[in-house]
């Protein structure tokens, strides 16, 4: 089993060789080497602030403007790596919680990434040491890493209290496909955001053939839960159909073979409960390695499965999908 995990990497501010290492400080934290130049979000403190380190992830660097961050893949293959930032819970507060994709992430590779905290887009990625070939113009109105307009005293935005929430990765061989360049398979698969209520959890599997070629379903993906390793979650029953767990999920009509023509759409669904009880710990499975035929190509989805201590799983036959 591949395991991609992405590792923990030191920043270099986007347009600027920061040279910063980090060695322990004082109380097992961790001290940043002074900076020869501040970056396009600031200097980086002095010392690390609780939050800032998170598996593969960095934060460098926070302004009242923008967030610089670095990730780092310390794996054997090219990996996606996704991570979503949140308010620490001191300082001033985030409008909302942003997040940012490094995709194709070579291994052994660092990318810095830039998020404006103002709600734009987020800054292109570029291999750490390299510099923008055309840097934003300093203040330009909406122009990119441009600051957000001040608060009606002219004083500069507070600088928000921001820590890494999570990071999720998966090999860019398996990754999710939504547009763009047809994959090789001629298939795209992706997981939606789902619904949940009262404990019940449904998340659509999605199949558009965006190949030449028809594409044959009869019945079920197939489904492997993975935890944060991307290893295997034993002790889970994965069961046919979603009306195992509830009825009227969208994901209990029997299966039956059809044909999915080139530019056609077919979904699933996952069906689960999140409740619990002493009989054990709560399983959490972040991942899932679908695989919409017994032969197709495998793509690695992230619905964050917050099983409970059900220990079951229902998976919905594939069914066409109308446009």
């Amino acid at each position: 089993m591949r395991a991609v995990r992405a590792g923990v990497g030191v920043v270099v501010a986007a347009g600027a060789l920061v040279g910063c290492g980090s060695a322990a400080g004082p109380g097992g934290g961790t001290a940043a080497t002074a900076s020869a130049a501040a970056g396009p979000c600031g200097a980086a403190p002095a010392t690390v602030p609780q939050g800032w380190v998170r598996d593969s992830v960095r934060i460098v660097a926070v302004s009242g403007d923008c967030l610089e961050y670095e990730v780092t893949n310390p794996g054997t293959e090219a990996a996606d790596v996704t991570v979503l930032f949140g308010w620490s819970g001191s300082g001033a507060g985030l409008s909302d919680n942003p997040s940012a994709t490094q995709r194709a992430l070579a291994p052994g590779a660092s990318v810095r990434g830039r998020v404006l905290l103002a709600g734009g887009p987020a800054e292109p990625d570029l291999p750490v040491g390299a510099v923008p070939s055309s840097p934003s113009v300093p203040n330009a109105p909406g122009a990119p890493g441009s600051p957000r307009p001040s608060g009606p005293s002219g004083a500069a935005r507070p600088v928000p209290g921001v820590k890494v929430v999570k990071v999720r990765s998966v090999p860019t061989a398996e990754a999710p496909s939504t547009g763009g360049v047809c994959p090789a398979s001629g298939v795209r698969v992706y997981a939606d955001r789902g619904d949940a209520a009262m404990g019940l959890r449904v998340v659509g599997l999605h199949l558009e053939n965006c190949g030449t070629r028809d594409v044959v379903l009869d019945g079920y993906p197939g489904v492997e839960l993975l935890d944060e390793a991307h290893a295997p979650v034993a002790g889970v029953q994965v069961l046919k159909g979603g009306s195992a767990i509830s009825t009227g999920t969208g994901a209990d009509a029997p299966p039956r073979r059809f044909t999915v023509a080139p530019g056609g759409k077919a979904s699933a669904g996952l069906v689960w409960r999140n409740t619990t009880d002493l009989s054990g710990a709560p399983v959490n499975a972040p991942y899932v390695r679908v695989r919409a035929t017994a032969d197709a190509a495998p793509v690695m989805v992230t619905p964050e499965l917050d099983l409970g201590t059900t220990g079951r799983i229902g998976v919905g036959a594939w069914a066409p999908e109308r446009s």
